[in-house]
């Protein structure tokens, strides 16, 4: 997505090298892997540094982002649900369409032909993503434990009340009554899909649980 804004800290880099550190050995071409977790738990921080730390290594990696893949663009997205609060949910995101990407990488099929949001234009576009030198394609995003086509799924065990000041320092949210619903409906959700995970980020995101 264009315009998010990451903010990496060592807790980030120290998680995202001992998970790639395990998983190298796994490896091999097209193997995906998510990581998931409610808003504000650092998802794509987390994702991002997996990336780096791969490239770095010498396996070629990519991310896909389950925010660009939304039926609604952002702001539109929150006055549905404003809207409608039982819109909430997996429903609100084209998950099929991000399993379809991650067949297609797995198949050798290129290029990756993805939605792409906008953020400070509130708008959908799509993108042909280039996936031919990747060996690792990283899908981060709330609900992507649900996708099929993983091979090994990472969740980040932090509820809406552990990250509500790192969501605060994204600035991507107002603070309100309807916002906390959000959340909490969200953790309703998000909360049942530790059990899919193969590794667990702890709540104080110090280390790695192995189920």
């Amino acid at each position: 997505m264009i315009g998010d804004k990451l903010i990496i800290q060592r807790k980030h880099t120290e998680r995202a090298a001992e998970l790639c550190q395990d998983l190298t050995p796994l490896i091999r071409d097209g193997y995906t892997i998510s990581v998931a977790g409610e808003s504000g738990a650092g998802k794509s921080e987390l994702a991002s540094e997996m990336s780096r730390l791969f490239n770095e290594s010498g396996i070629p990696s990519g991310i896909l982002q389950q925010d660009d893949y939304f039926v609604f663009p952002p702001s539109t997205n929150h006055e549905m649900r404003r809207r409608n609060i039982d819109q909430v949910g997996p429903y609100e995101v084209k998950l099929d369409f991000l399993d379809a990407n991650l067949r297609n990488f797995k198949r050798g099929e290129n290029p990756i032909y993805k939605p792409l949001t906008i953020f400070s234009e509130d708008r959908l576009t799509t993108e042909a993503f280039d996936a031919s030198q990747l060996a690792v394609l990283i899908a981060e995003g709330t609900y992507t434990s649900l996708l099929k086509f993983i091979d090994y799924r990472v969740f980040i065990d932090r509820d809406y009340r552990h990250t509500l000041e790192d969501r605060k320092r994204r600035a991507r949210d107002k603070f309100d009554a309807f916002i906390m619903d959000v959340l909490e409906r969200e953790h309703q959700i998000i909360s049942k899909h530790k059990t899919l995970a193969d590794a667990i980020i702890s709540t104080e995101f110090d280390r790695v649980i192995y189920p």
